[in-house]
C-alpha cells in the first residue's frame, strides 16, 4: 500500500492511497474460498468447487464487497500509522480501479486538535445551596391538600372558589358558526382560577344549577388558534351542578393515603423531596460554573465540519420551534443572530471536546447498567407507554447510543468536581433559582463574556416554548412557561 500526502492545512488532511491489485486479488480469492466451503454446483461435491470456476462465476459479485473492505481496512491503517484522530467520518473518493488493476482513492479527513486539558485540581468552584424553609413545606402540603380536596354539591348561587359543572356550546358571533373545540359536556371550571378567557368565569358567578346562561366573550389576539384570535363569541352554557371544594386536612388518616405512617412522616417526606429538588438546582449551578471555567481556560481550533454540523443543528431546532421565521424553506435570521448562533455552536463543540478528552484520558466509561437506568428513566417520562419505549430502544441502536452521551457527560463532570476545590455557599431560594428565569442552557453562554443574549440565543439554547392551550371552549392558553426547577415549583407551585 502506498500513501501520498496531497494536503495538510491545520486540521484538514487529504491523502491519496493506492492498494496494489495483487492485494485485491488475494482478498477476492480468500472471500471466494470462504463461500466455496458451502457452495453447491452441479458436478462438484460441496466445498470442492475449484477456485478458478468460483472466480469465473462469482468473482465480480464478490469484488464490490472486497473493495469496500479494502478501503475500510486501508483507511483505518493509514489513520493509525499517521496518528490521526478523525473528527468526523473521512470522505472517500475512488479515483482509479478496474479488474486486475490497482485501487487508487483519496481520503479527506479533519482531525481532532491537539490540546492540553487544564490542571483540573486547580479549579476553584462555588456551589450555591439553599435550605428548605418551613414555609416551603407548609405551602407544598397545602397544595397536596388542595389537589386531593373533596367537593360537595350545594344548592346555592356559585361564588368565587366554587366549581361549576357545565355543558357549553360556542359559536362565533359574526358568522354564527361553531368551530372545533367550542363545545363540551360535563366540563368543570373553578371560578376565579383564570382558566378560561377573560369574562367567561365572571358571567357564571352567581348562577345556580339549572341556569342557562348566554356568555359573551372576545378571544384574545394573538391566540393559539389564529382563526379565533380577536373574534367575538357566544357560549350557550347550562349549569349542571355547583360544587363547594373543601381542602383535605393534613392528619394521620390523610398521610396513610400516601403510604405514610402518620402526618409527621408525610411532613418529612415532603421536606426530603423539596431538598432533593434544591440539590438538583445546586448541581446544575455548579455544572454551569464548571463549564464556564473550562471554556475560559481553553482556546484551540475547532474542526470546521463539527462546527458546521452543530450550527446546522441549532438552526433546525429554531426552525422547528419558530416556524414563523422560516421563509421559503429557510430560517431567516439577522447577521447579529447568525454570529451569536455561531458562537453558541463553537462553545458547544469546544466543551464537548474537552469533556470527551477528560473522559478518554481518565478511562471514564458508561456501563451497560447505567445505560439501562437511562432507558428506564426515559420510559418513566411516558406513563402507560413504558413497554413501547423499551422496545424502541431495544430495536434502535442509534437512539440507545444517543442516551449514552448525557450519561457520559455527567460522569465526566462528577469526575472533575471530585478533583476541583468546591466551596458551598448558602443562598436563599430566590438566589438559587433566579438565573433559571433566563431560560438559557448553561452550554450556550457565549465565549465572549459580558455581552447580552439576544432572542436568537435563547431560542438556540432551549427554544421558546409554544403557548399551551386546551380546546377552544373558552379556555385561554396557559402562560408561557420558563425553565424552572422542581425547587422553583416547590416554592411557588
Amino acid at each position: 500500500m502506498q500513501v501520498k500526502e496531497i494536503k495538510s492545512e491545520g486540521l484538514s488532511h487529504e491523502l491519496e492511497i493506492t492498494v496494489p491489485a495483487k492485494d485485491i486479488d488475494k482478498k477476492v480469492d480468500i472471500k471466494l474460498q470462504e463461500y466455496g466451503k458451502t457452495m453447491k454446483l452441479p458436478g462438484f461435491r460441496p466445498g470442492k468447487v475449484p477456485l478458478n470456476i468460483l472466480k469465473q462465476r462469482y468473482g465480480r459479485a464478490v469484488l464490490g464487497e472486497v473493495l469496500e473492505q479494502a478501503v475500510n481496512d486501508s483507511t483505518q491503517k493509514v489513520l493509525s500509522d499517521k496518528g490521526l484522530r478523525p473528527a468526523l467520518q473521512p470522505k472517500i473518493e475512488v479515483k482509479e480501479f478496474d479488474e486486475g488493476k490497482d485501487l487508487v482513492y483519496s481520503m479527506a479527513v479533519e482531525v481532532m486538535p491537539e490540546f492540553e486539558v487544564m490542571d483540573l485540581k486547580s479549579l476553584k468552584l462555588e456551589k450555591p445551596v439553599a435550605k428548605v424553609e418551613p414555609k416551603a413545606i407548609d405551602e407544598a402540603l397545602e397544595r397536596i391538600s388542595k389537589q386531593h380536596r373533596e367537593t360537595t354539591v350545594v344548592q346555592r348561587a356559585a361564588k368565587k372558589g366554587d366549581i361549576i359543572v357545565m355543558d357549553f356550546h360556542g359559536r362565533i358571533k359574526d358568522d354564527n358558526k361553531e368551530h372545533p373545540g367550542m363545545h363540551a359536556h360535563g366540563s368543570k371550571l373553578e371560578l376565579g382560577s383564570g382558566q378560561f378567557i377573560a369574562g367567561f368565569e365572571e358571567q357564571l358567578t352567581g348562577k345556580k344549577a339549572g341556569d342557562k346562561v348566554e356568555v359573551n366573550v372576545t378571544f384574545p389576539d394573538p391566540y393559539h388558534s389564529a382563526e379565533l384570535a380577536g373574534r367575538d363569541a357566544i357560549f350557550d352554557v347550562e349549569v349542571k351542578e355547583v360544587r363547594e371544594p373543601k381542602a383535605a386536612e393534613i392528619d394521620d388518616t390523610f398521610a396513610k393515603k400516601f403510604g405514610m405512617e402518620d402526618a409527621k412522616a408525610l411532613h418529612k417526606a415532603v421536606e426530603e423531596q423539596i431538598q432533593a429538588e434544591y440539590s438538583q438546582v445546586s448541581r446544575l449551578k455548579l455544572k454551569r460554573s464548571l463549564l464556564d471555567a473550562l471554556d475560559e481556560a481553553h482556546d484551540f481550533e475547532i474542526p470546521a465540519g463539527m462546527l458546521e454540523l452543530e450550527f446546522s443543528s441549532i438552526r433546525q431546532q429554531i426552525a422547528m420551534e419558530k416556524p414563523d421565521q422560516v421563509k421559503e424553506g429557510e430560517l431567516k435570521l439577522t447577521k447579529e443572530e447568525e454570529d451569536e448562533l455561531q458562537a453558541i455552536a463553537e462553545r458547544r463543540v469546544r466543551l464537548g471536546m474537552i469533556l470527551s478528552e477528560v473522559g478518554r484520558k481518565n478511562n471514564v466509561r458508561v456501563t451497560d447498567q447505567e445505560l439501562q437506568r437511562a432507558v428506564i428513566a426515559e420510559a418513566q417520562r411516558y406513563p402507560g407507554q413504558e413497554a413501547t419505549v423499551f422496545e424502541y430502544y431495544k430495536s434502535n441502536r442509534n437512539a440507545l447510543e444517543a442516551l449514552r452521551a448525557p450519561v457520559f457527560e455527567d460522569k465526566v463532570v462528577d469526575f472533575i468536581v471530585q478533583l476541583a476545590s468546591v466551596t458551598e455557599k448558602e443562598v436563599s431560594l430566590e438566589e438559587l433559582t433566579s438565573e433559571d428565569e433566563d431560560d438559557v442552557s448553561y452550554l450556550d453562554k457565549k465565549k465572549s463574556k459580558g455581552k447580552s443574549s439576544s432572542g436568537a440565543k435563547k431560542k438556540a439554547a432551549s427554544g421558546e416554548k409554544k403557548e399551551e392551550g386546551s380546546d377552544e371552549g373558552g379556555e385561554k392558553p396557559a402562560a408561557k412557561k420558563k425553565a424552572s426547577s422542581g425547587a422553583k415549583k416547590a416554592k411557588s407551585g
